[in-house]
């Protein structure tokens, strides 16, 4: 097992765009501990050119490296050096510099000349697929669209990869070249099955050129040459071939690739051409019309090609983290079955061991959009959390097994819910379990909160048993026990409770019953089996004196029997059972219950009535969807205890209300002057914490209000839309 941090450094025009800066790696030494206790053989690191030399080679600041790779080299880490990573060096020199060859060697020598410990290298990362990106499809610098200076780029960098490891070899004459690029497979109409068939053939392009394969017998020999690419340039790699030691494959759910020339079908984003057709564009996995291609075979092509050493050296999924480690299990389990069959697969690589910023828009911008990768960063001090996907990642690299509930149900790829463009009605409705998988028990079923957890766990394609409280009597300890022993749950999400808060001034026992008692009964059982527990309580726990966001430390002061139930089942629950998680959350929202604020205030306001909110109520609403979703990686992670969450931000009802209003879409044509804030001594209700906000000190991981209001309108939408399909 070998892992990485996702570490690209491009160039946008004359600006960097630093992922190490994004994930705050630069500023915490202390990640390298965290990574080699993982137990990993090799760390991917950046060692990169840009940084040490951003003026010139003859003016080196080595300073970082030498604090870095000092602390690795004394934890006996070894390391893989990245010498650029996705970049075009610095500003002196360009992917289509003629000079980018011999000053990248130049660079490779100081580097290899200070620290000639070190043995594996991969001087330019992913070569085809940085020159695509730079100099074919115009993202990165030097932002071209021009086929003829993508060969010359693809060219120079292949030179500078031998020259640079000839140069390092000089210093270290065991140095490995461990030469990685995206790999994965394109499909496509019988339309377009020459453009099929030519990409299938680029693909290989960059390890061809190292290993001297592009002779006048090559599939696209001609295309060199329609490039206007010299034939002794290609004389010159078939005379200084540079094999890697070790072909390191990148593959990703969106690697394998599929055209389409029906336009119409696939959003305007996915449409290009190649000047004698028009088509789409897309990740396989994400349309219905082509079955993706499973790394497998991936794998298989490469050593019949090669038959040089493998590895897979990014394994990252997009999703949520039973994604991510369901993506692992699937490559590290096909990895181990090809090395049966003596196919040479040297490692698995735990890529992005601090997630990702920006991929979704290619680190073209600077949103700080973040995807969580084996150590999560959504915390208030950005240090590096342990996850489900660490506990995996140090079983493999310990013991080459591991083993968990979630793993025994494929990941959504594997499923019709994986479909996004050209589906059916009907066509992403299906769950798929082994029979023997061990389901996720969700009480609550009249609930909304029930109902969203077997929504999402539907989604995620994590199997669950939703049950109403006629089916399983929380109160009823022997009727738990006996529920537990048919269905065997793993996980239990208590989404049931008593959640009228006027009520429960007059009727504190059945409040009590439900809240606590039912609570506590869980508490008990889920001890005994080892079984992980959730339950929710509330933001009511407080007393509302607080003239800040509150954290998890905050002494509880209930005002109102609600309150004071919800305090008394985390007290209880925690102490029976302090492996069970407490989640403390505030004013539900979502898109998929009618008797939310935000719905009720939206469609009071579309009769042109008048909308009451209380105006000195200082709240912190959730999203629904974003509770659901954190609250299920918080139990695969294992995590217990308190944790608040909510969406970022506090807000009065009353302009909670108003917020609603500005992000509705214009053609509602909501009036929000019919919004009139209230005072709560006015309105006759229980007594309520005027100020019941909160934050978290352990994980903020929900995004901003404004944020999933934005989303709350999209969902709503598409929720709407799939009801009117399912009626059809």
């Amino acid at each position: 097992m070998w892992g990485g941090i996702e570490c690209t450094l491009n160039r946008v025009d004359d600006r960097y765009v630093n992922q190490c800066e994004k994930n705050g790696h630069n500023q915490r030494p202390g990640d390298l501990a965290l990574f080699h206790g993982l137990g990993i053989q090799k760390l991917r690191y950046p060692c990169l050119w840009e940084l040490v030399a951003p003026k010139d080679l003859d003016h080196c600041d080595w300073s970082y490296l030498d604090e870095r790779l000092g602390l690795l080299r004394d934890l006996g880490q070894e390391i893989i050096a990245g010498l650029l990573h996705h970049g075009s060096g610095p500003l002196y020199t360009s992917l289509i510099d003629p000079d980018f060859p011999t000053k990248l060697a130049t660079y490779a020598r100081l580097f290899a000349s200070r620290y000639p410990w070190v043995t594996d290298y991969t001087p330019i990362n992913e070569i085809n697929t940085t020159a695509r990106f730079s100099v074919l499809y115009g993202h990165w610098y030097p932002h071209l669209k021009d086929q003829t200076m993508f060969v010359r780029s693809l060219l120079l960098q292949c030179r500078g990869t031998i020259l640079a490891m000839r140069e390092i070899r000089a210093v270290n004459p065991q140095a490995r070249l461990i030469q990685t690029d995206d790999l994965g497979k394109c499909q496509s109409t019988d339309e377009l099955h020459y453009q099929r068939d030519f990409e299938n053939e680029r693909r290989w392009l960059a390890w061809d050129l190292l290993c001297g394969k592009v002779t006048p017998s090559h599939a696209l020999y001609a295309w060199f040459l329609k490039s206007k690419i010299d034939p002794r340039e290609l004389v010159w790699f078939e005379e200084n071939a540079f094999p890697p030691d070790v072909i390191g494959v990148n593959h990703y759910q969106l690697s394998n690739r599929y055209l389409d020339e029906r336009l119409e079908l696939f959003p305007s984003w996915s449409h290009g051409g190649n000047g004698r057709d028009l088509y789409a564009d897309v990740g396989a996995v994400d349309t219905g019309m082509a079955e993706p291609v499973d790394i497998d075979i991936i794998l298989r092509e490469t050593w019949e090609r090669y038959h040089l050493p493998i590895a897979v050296t990014e394994c990252h999924a997009r999703g949520r983290r039973e994604a991510q480690m369901r993506w692992l299990d699937e490559v590290w389990k096909t990895c181990q079955s090809l090395r049966s069959e003596s196919i040479t697969i040297e490692a698995v690589t735990a890529w992005s061991l601090l997630g990702t910023y920006d991929w979704h828009n290619l680190c073209t911008n600077c949103e700080l959009f973040y995807e969580s990768g084996v150590f999560d960063l959504r915390n208030a001090g950005r240090i590096p959390q342990e996850t489900g996907a660490s506990k995996m990642v140090r079983a493999l690299a310990t013991t080459g097994e591991f083993q968990a509930p979630i793993l025994g149900s494929p990941g959504v790829w594997k499923t019709g819910r994986r479909i996004v463009f050209n589906a059916q009605p009907g066509q992403q409705s299906s769950l798929e379990h082994n029979s023997s998988v061990r389901p996720v028990l969700i009480t609550g079923a009249s609930g909304t909160l029930g109902r969203a957890f077997a929504r999402t766990c539907g989604a995620r394609n994590i199997k669950y048993q939703l049950m109403s409280r006629s089916e399983l009597e929380l109160t009823d300890l022997p009727s738990i026990k006996a529920t537990i022993q048919v269905l065997r749950p793993w996980a239990i999400i208590n989404a049931a409770g008593y959640v009228r808060v006027d009520a429960a001034e007059k009727d504190y026992e059945d409040c009590y019953q439900t809240n606590v008692v039912g609570a506590v009964n869980l508490a008990y059982v889920c001890r005994e089996h080892g079984i992980s527990l959730v339950n929710f309580s509330s933001d009511l726990v407080f007393d509302g004196t607080a003239i800040s966001p509150l954290g998890e430390s905050a002494p509880v002061g209930p005002l109102n029997n609600y309150g004071k139930s919800k305090a008394a089942c985390e007290e209880q629950v925690l102490e029976i059972n302090p492996s069970s998680l407490m989640i403390r959350t505030s004013a539900f929202f979502g898109p998929w219950d009618e008797h939310n604020f935000v719905t009720q205030t939206l469609r009071t306001l579309a009769k042109k009535s008048e909308v009451h909110a209380p105006s000195d109520q200082i709240v912190s609403p959730t999203y629904v969807p974003d509770l659901t979703n954190e609250t299920l990686d918080l139990l695969i992670d294992g995590e217990c205890g308190i944790i608040h969450l909510v969406n970022v931000g506090e807000v009065s009802w009353e302009e909670f209300a108003w917020k609603a209003v500005n992000y509705a879409p214009e053609s509602l044509r909501l009036d929000p002057f019919l919004i009139r804030g209230v005072e709560t001594d006015r309105l006759g209700q229980t007594q309520m914490p005027r100020r019941s906000s909160l934050t978290s000190e352990r994980q903020q991981r929900l995004p901003s209000l404004e944020d999933a209001l934005a989303r709350y309108f999209m969902d709503v939408e598409v929720s709407l839309k799939n009801h009117q399909e399912q009626e059809l």
